[in-house]
């Protein structure tokens, strides 16, 4: 994974953990997951308008 070993990954996370803190972690993967998922939902959203409008002139 992006050639990064057992040590660095552990070392990135102790240091995520520092700075934000245990508590904060879920809520900041929480935000990140809902931001995502609207993301998909926007992707979508446009495709099926895209499709719909593509159609409706041929």
């Amino acid at each position: 994974m992006l050639g990064l070993g057992t040590t660095e990954l552990i070392i990135i996370l102790v240091i995520v953990v520092i700075i934000f803190g245990g508590k904060r972690i879920p809520e900041i993967f929480a935000g990140l997951g809902k931001g995502i998922r609207s993301f998909k939902k926007g992707m979508n959203e446009d495709e099926e308008d895209s499709q719909s409008e593509s159609s409706e002139k041929g």
